[in-house]
């Protein structure tokens, strides 16, 4: 047996908002079960791509705003974890 697990989470840096409860927020843990190692690493590579292309565009829409002056991606760091672990 296999477990997936992943954690995901993000943060807002002090200077964007001063509202102290949006500085860090608790992060997202998961996990599920597969019965072999293939198949845990088979959605490992599928849910690390899904992460990375939300954060691509999420980057992508934050620099739009900076360019408008109303946003600084600088400000909010997104961190995500993916591992494949024996049970």
């Amino acid at each position: 047996m296999w477990v997936l697990m992943y954690v995901f989470s993000y943060s807002i840096s002090p200077a964007a908002t001063n509202d102290k409860a949006e500085w860090r927020l608790l992060p997202t843990v998961v996990f599920q079960e597969f019965s072999n190692e293939e198949r845990c690493r088979k959605a490992k590579a599928t849910l690390e791509g899904s992460l990375g292309g939300a954060g691509a565009k999420l980057r992508s829409g934050l620099e739009d705003l900076k360019s408008l002056g109303k946003a600084d991606p600088a400000q909010i760091i997104i961190a995500y974890n993916v591992e494949c672990l024996p049970k």
